[in-house]
């Protein structure tokens, strides 16, 4: 039966509204009668507008004919149907995957992938080089089918420990508890996390109106190893349970960092502790203030000279870092 032009649309608008909500068993049948109404050249016609095999509208017709049962609820084929898993088809993928996400427990330290490199795309890519053709999705699903999930590094392992540094901690918490006992400011420095300034790009996004977005530097990389920076030093106080904060921008010296703590002293240490004779200071090792420059130490003999104020400055053992 030849149809007209006006009928093949008829007909690809009746599969385009209803084909896309049925499943695969029930889009086969709904073409299958299809065919069968239009009779003689039906499946060749419903072939052309639905554009699948004949061999998929043949089988609904049969189907239909034969009066077939329904499938289990949840399923749209028979037991057994489709195509099979690629870890059943290819037994060694599996084995080969684990051997390169891990090494150490399959006995292979000399992994072909290094530990920063194993997304899923490398991790295809080198199965495949070695003869297990597989996509990044499916060993997504087989890491997940393993026990195994995206997690980022965790901060436990310590190195050697010194044999003195408990003691070393008690000595430190020992001289904070005198100070405090005697109504003594103790506060402890470290320089922050620098940050650029200018119009520089922020990940994100804001409420704006529209077509007046926030302008900005293109290219801000350039400016980095040159550009103005902010160069935040704080200064906690410990009884007080108070931070201050000193903000430069020029350069992360020991000047910097005991003009910090004066700065600290004239605008909140001497208003709040009127009677104090000392200051204990707690510091890291490194940096600006750390216990190997000698510019550190000489600017902290001015400071106290001007104030007057004895003082005590404690650095944390290297390879640690106190709180606050």
């Amino acid at each position: 039966m030849a149809l007209s032009e006006g009928e093949y649309g008829q007909l690809a608008v009746r599969f385009e509204m209803l084909l896309p909500h049925l499943d695969e068993r029930q889009r086969r049948l709904l073409l299958a009668a299809e065919a069968r109404l239009l009779g003689h050249g039906g499946v060749r016609a419903v072939t052309r507008v639905a554009r699948v095999s004949e061999t998929t509208v043949r089988k609904g017709v049969f189907e239909l004919e034969a009066g077939a049962i329904s499938p289990p609820a949840g399923r749209t084929g028979r037991a057994g149907g489709g195509r099979k898993r690629v870890e059943e088809v290819d037994p060694a993928l599996l084995p080969a995957l684990m051997a390169l996400v891990e090494p150490d427990e399959r006995g292979d330290p000399m992994s072909p992938l290094r530990w920063t490199t194993k997304s899923l795309r490398n991790l295809a890519e080198e199965l495949t080089r070695q003869g297990h053709p597989v996509s990044a999705m499916t060993v997504g699903r087989l890491l997940k089918d393993n026990g195994f999930s995206l997690q980022a590094q965790a901060k436990t392992l310590e190195g050697e420990q010194h044999r003195y540094r408990d003691a070393q901690f008690r000595y430190l918490n020992e001289r904070v508890k005198q100070h405090q006992a005697d109504d003594e400011p103790v506060i402890s420095v470290d320089t922050k996390k620098k940050e650029m300034i200018g119009q520089l790009p922020n990940p994100g996004r804001q409420w704006r109106p529209k077509g007046d977005p926030v302008r900005v530097d293109d290219h801000s990389f350039f400016s980095g190893p040159t550009g103005e920076a902010a160069i935040p030093y704080g200064i906690y106080d410990l009884s007080a349970d108070t931070g201050w904060v000193n903000v430069g921008t020029d350069h992360d010296t020991s000047v910097f960092a005991v003009a910090s703590i004066r700065r600290w002293w004239q605008a909140r240490g001497r208003h709040d502790y009127p009677q104090a004779t000392r200051l204990l200071i707690t510091a890291d090792a490194g940096g600006s203030n750390g216990y190997r420059y000698r510019v550190w130490k000489a600017e902290l003999v001015k400071f106290a000279a001007e104030t007057g104020l004895t003082l005590t400055v404690c650095h944390f053992p290297p390879g640690t870092s106190k709180v606050g």
